[in-house]
């Protein structure tokens, strides 16, 4: 007799896979970059100045960083997307588990930060700070910041646009979640 709640099955099924590429799927993370792209270049806008970019360089490099960064943290935002979706078991944890998913990205996303920070700034030498940005041990709080203040207004954002765009249902996925009854003898 196998224990309850455990097969030798796995635990995703092959339905499962397929259907995480489906256009709905598909949508709702166009949804979340799209959100992560504008809130985003909103806030590089606001911090340049703690860059020296900002006085370094011209008007079209200072643009183009601000877009790099700005497409970077998209990239962020989708891989915290995708982690909060793969720990909750949950394609549709923006409308099933909101704020558990919201933490999870959040702390994902300033860990990677602060790495981040710390290799560009002091290994690679990629950008510097100015004397005017707060400073956590040796970390940007600004960039830090973004990644505790983003995440919750995105997720909200995500809840009041979502069932306009995609219906008052669209939000859940079709994406089956783990179940533990299913083959118990």
């Amino acid at each position: 007799m196998r224990a309850a709640g455990v097969t030798g099955k796995s635990c995703v099924s092959p339905h499962a896979v397929h259907t995480m590429a489906t256009p709905g799927v598909m949508a709702r993370a166009g949804l979340w970059s799209a959100l992560a792209f504008v809130l985003n270049l909103t806030w590089e806008i606001a911090h340049v100045r703690l860059y020296t970019i900002w006085a370094a360089a011209d008007g079209m490099s200072v643009a183009g960083a601000l877009l790099h960064c700005s497409l970077g943290d998209v990239v962020i935002a989708l891989a915290m997307f995708a982690l909060a979706g793969i720990m909750l078991w949950r394609a549709d944890w923006l409308a099933s588990r909101p704020w558990t998913g919201g933490v999870i990205v959040v702390i994902g996303a300033m860990a990677f930060t602060a790495w981040s920070e710390w290799y560009n700034v002091y290994r690679a030498g990629n950008w510097g700070y100015t004397a005017s940005m707060p400073m956590i041990l040796g970390i940007g709080l600004s960039p830090l910041l973004q990644w505790l203040i983003l995440p919750p207004v995105m997720v909200r954002a995500y809840r009041t646009l979502g069932p306009v765009l995609f219906g008052p249902h669209g939000s859940q996925s079709a994406i089956p979640t783990r179940d533990f009854t299913k083959g118990q003898t």
